[in-house]
């Protein structure tokens, strides 16, 4: 095969803007048949501006596409995947109301007589998801699956179309190890059939597994395009910052914080019907103590459990006195905050704006003498979480689903710092994040330890935990399995109490 002649897909001189700024600019790149071609940058580095142009939900302001060597100029996701090229988006677009074979097939459903054909329908989900190997069941609702097992319907519906070129955004960021096994099973078996994957993560170690090549973005740019073999993560991480960073995890005290002041969060016995059994720790003020598990393992239910969304039995005290916590109002009443691992429908309002969002949880105290809305501390509030954690938006007044995954991420943090929380949860609050903002966010919240706050931190990546944790839980089928500290815990230790295995 002479070179060039497996390229699938060429972009040349790409450009696009947004309200006069830049997101895009001469962006090139090669993607060739049978690769992985991974897309690595910071949060607005111009990523998802770019999918969502390859995949018709954007047209490019100039530049050329072309895919199978023709001109390639998608009018409507629906026109890519009809010309071959498919995706799967890190955002979830699914129908919580419509079931795992619906949402598969939306917009392409099998028909019959001008109605959809629900047994076929059925029949192709069933032998779509037993080909992926996925647990899902056809005949589920989407609205009553977790955050997980929705990423995985997602997967399966960007596969329901026949594609050349297979797009992944972020695909593992809600999954456990075990899922995400699924997920690299798929891109072999996509690649063995000889088409090309793009692939987009913030997983350095996914990514040095995966690769072929690497194309290093930044300010909407195209830095360098390496071969896996020719590089390191090190390397990477410099090109896609700009400068290199020796130490992602902040140092940890030399002695455990709280020492002996009294827990500001006890929780015993706590029971949520069918989701947690039992469930008792402790956290003092400074500590940041970590919660691990697989998927289903019941730790997110713990958590909405303590901030009053889900029912529970059991004894929570906080600051030493007994609390009742029917609702939410109560949690942040309490003293509580918590950022939630569904940003997007639990975490944000996402056609309010940047300084909305940022400000709801403080609203009663940005009202003045006569009620109104001080809206000059409002900008300031603002404009000080912006700073705080490198948020990138063009103004505090467009809506948040302007902004990328990552940003938004930030958004829901920056929400729950503006209160000043003495207990502050964080449901995977590094999900979707770079790994300069990933350092960012590790240096606020063990700052937050060190002024005080007790912090709950639930983590799917064994090295965070590790890294952040001064204690860490592990949970498994719905129970606590053990806490400790990480000098006394190896990741053997911690993975064989997640899974039930003998350590």
């Amino acid at each position: 095969m002479k070179s060039g002649e497996d390229v699938v897909l060429q972009l040349r001189g790409i450009g696009k803007s947004f309200a006069g700024v830049p997101a895009l600019e001469n962006m090139g790149l090669s993607v060739r048949r049978g690769r992985v071609h991974t897309l690595l940058g910071e949060n607005g580095a111009g990523k998802s501006t770019l999918m969502k142009i390859l995949a018709g939900v954007h047209r490019p302001d100039r530049g050329e596409m072309r895919l199978n060597g023709h001109l390639y100029q998608p009018d409507s996701p629906r026109d890519a995947f009809r010309r071959g090229l498919a995706v799967v988006f890190q955002e979830l677009s699914l129908s919580n109301n419509l079931s795992v074979a619906e949402n598969i097939f939306a917009n392409h459903e099998p028909s019959r007589w001008g109605f959809v054909d629900d047994r076929r329908l059925k029949q192709k989900a069933s032998e779509l998801i037993a080909a992926l190997g996925l647990p899902l069941a056809p005949d589920a609702r989407v609205g009553a699956l977790s955050i997980a097992k929705r990423q995985l319907v997602e997967i399966a519906k960007g596969l329901s179309h026949e594609a050349d070129v297979v797009i992944f955004d972020e695909p593992t960021a809600s999954l456990s190890e075990r899922e995400a096994e699924s997920v690299f099973s798929i891109i072999a078996s996509l690649t063995a059939q000889d088409k090309a994957v793009i692939y987009i993560s913030h997983r350095m170690e996914e990514i040095m597994r995966l690769s072929d090549e690497i194309t290093v973005m930044r300010d909407g740019k195209k830095i360098e395009t390496l071969k896996k073999t020719a590089t390191s993560i090190a390397d990477l991480i410099a090109l896609m910052v700009g400068r290199r960073m020796e130490r992602i995890y902040p140092p940890r005290p030399d002695r455990i914080p709280g020492g002996k002041a009294k827990p500001v969060l006890s929780v015993i016995d706590l029971v949520v019907p069918g989701k947690v059994k039992g469930v008792t720790f402790d956290v003092r003020p400074g500590e940041i103590l970590g919660f691990f598990g697989l998927v289903g393992a019941g730790r997110s239910d713990v958590m909405n459990a303590l901030f009053g969304i889900l029912p529970a039995t059991g004894a929570i005290f906080v600051a030493g006195k007994r609390a009742r916590i029917p609702s939410p109002d109560r949690a942040i009443a309490l003293g509580m905050g918590y950022v939630t691992e569904n940003r997007k429908e639990e975490g944000l309002v996402l056609t309010a704006s940047v300084a909305k969002n940022i400000t709801m949880a403080m609203l009663p105290a940005l009202r003045g003498r006569l009620g109104f809305l001080d809206r000059r501390r409002e900008e300031r509030e603002t404009a000080t979480a912006i700073d705080l954690l490198g948020i990138r938006s063009a103004s505090t007044k467009v809506p948040v689903n302007t902004l990328s995954g990552g940003n938004q991420q930030k958004i829901v943090l920056a929400k729950w710092l503006a209160i000043h929380p003495r207990i502050l949860i964080l449901d995977e609050p590094t999900r979707g994040i770079d790994v300069g903002a990933k350092c960012a966010v590790y240096r606020i919240i063990r700052a937050l330890a060190a002024a005080g706050t007790a912090i709950v931190m639930v983590s799917s990546e064994l090295p965070e935990v590790l890294g952040m944790c001064d204690r860490i839980a592990v949970m498994a089928e719905k129970k606590l399995r053990l806490i400790d500290t990480p000098a006394r815990l190896s990741p053997q230790k911690i993975m064989a109490a997640a899974t039930g295995a003998p350590a």
